[in-house]
């Protein structure tokens, strides 16, 4: 007779047991896969929560304690996982639109867009300094004010509008490929060290 999923869930935290989790993952991927495809809408990203899903289910299995099916836990992750991929697809397009305003407003006063911005906007994130790019994502899609982001960045409220601002100009150059005209900066003998980060 065949485990139940309570003493396959024992075996894999106990005795470090993976035979017994993969065991779990092929009783319910099925079934969970289909609930998230309903779900989702989408085959695509329903396979990819479903993945992320197991992977936090595996990573968290110490805190299951047995109090509902196993069953019922797994699909609390994975619904918790569909509502931070929808919580960041609607933050993606509020950036999308903050950005299409800020580019529309230079069209208007003589820029040129290329193609209605058909650019790619994580590539353009993606070029962006690290605190220039949290603190976008922060004001301009997650919608805190510059006094919530600067305490969730630990920064003072200066830096990050100097953040905001140096953003946003990027990503409006490369919106429109028009380089705005800046004073050129002072020299400075100031030590500072600059971190790449790859994501």
């Amino acid at each position: 007779m065949s485990p139940n999923d309570v003493e396959l869930v024992a075996l894999a935290k106990v005795a470090q047991d993976n035979a017994a989790f993969t065991e779990l993952v092929r009783r319910h991927q099925a079934r969970l896969r289909a609930f998230l495809r309903r779900l989702c809408g989408s085959d695509h990203l329903a396979d990819d929560i479903a993945q992320e899903t197991f992977i936090k289910a595996h990573e968290r299995l110490s805190t299951f304690r047995g109090g509902a099916s196993f069953r019922s836990w797994l699909y609390a992750i994975a619904y918790r996982e569909f509502l931070q991929d929808r919580r960041r697809e609607k933050a993606a397009a509020r950036l999308k639109d903050a950005l299409q305003s800020d580019a529309t407003n230079i069209e208007s006063s003589g820029g040129a867009i290329e193609n209605g911005l058909s650019m790619d906007l994580r590539r353009a994130l993606l070029d962006l300094e690290e605190t220039e790019r949290a603190t976008l994502l922060l004001c301009d899609a997650a919608g805190l004010s510059h006094s919530e982001a600067a305490r969730v960045l630990n920064a003072p409220l200066g830096s990050v509008k100097t953040y905001i601002a140096r953003g946003r100009t990027k990503m409006r150059e490369a919106l429109t490929g028009v380089a705005e005209r800046r004073p050129p900066k002072a020299e400075t003998t100031a030590n500072h060290k600059g971190v790449m980060y790859a994501l």
